[in-house]
């Protein structure tokens, strides 16, 4: 086996344990016996489990963050982009549960590891850009933009983690369910939104 060869090898092993046992319940001795290798050889490739961990997690955060990015590109019209990125997410829960699992996790505080809260506001970041838009054209205050974009980041990103152990929607329904609050939230909004029943109708 080659060095690249090997090095995938223990990527796709610990990627499986981390996904299964988390960071912490993962040895380089169980990732070293898995993979047959003893365990300076993975200390040859990333220098401990941390640096392999880190690995891990780079090309699942780049994979998701690719995925997203691609469904909110292009011009089409804003609730089919929001359908498009809820697809995207349970897409890849769907097709790499244990990658997600390794994204939601608690992670290590390592420098190198970036964490699921970096990629959910990379990710609210291009949501931004497209309410700036919308509110603008509907004549709502777009600088509120930001904090509509992280509510619907994490109601997105919640409903993924929910959905990761209770499969018993299809992804389908769920994309559509998210789109039906987020949308139908969004088209009634309020130009200046107030808390009670009393205030609002004053």
């Amino acid at each position: 086996m080659t060095g690249s060869q090997r090095r995938e090898q223990l990527l796709t092993v610990g990627r499986r344990l981390f996904a299964e046992k988390g960071f912490e319940g993962t040895s380089v001795e169980e990732i070293a016996a898995t993979a047959q290798v003893s365990k300076p050889v993975v200390y040859e490739h990333f220098g401990g489990k941390e640096g392999l961990y880190a690995q891990v997690v780079d090309r699942e955060t780049r994979a998701l963050l690719a995925l997203i990015t691609q469904s909110l590109s292009g011009r089409h019209h804003p609730r089919e982009l929001l359908e498009n990125a809820a697809l995207a997410l349970l897409g890849y829960i769907e097709g790499s549960t244990d990658g997600f699992r390794i994204l939601v996790r608690d992670s290590p505080a390592t420098p190198s590891a970036r964490t699921f809260a970096s990629l959910l506001s990379d990710v609210a970041q291009q949501v931004e850009y497209l309410l700036v838009d919308e509110f603008s054209r509907r004549r709502l205050d777009p600088t509120a933009a930001p904090l509509y974009a992280q509510m619907l980041v994490g109601m997105v990103s919640l409903t993924g983690q929910y959905w990761l152990d209770h499969r018993e929607a299809a992804k389908a329904d769920v994309a559509a369910h998210l789109v039906n609050l987020a949308w139908n939230g969004l088209s009634g909004l309020e130009r200046a939104p107030v808390l009670g029943v009393r205030a609002r109708s004053s």
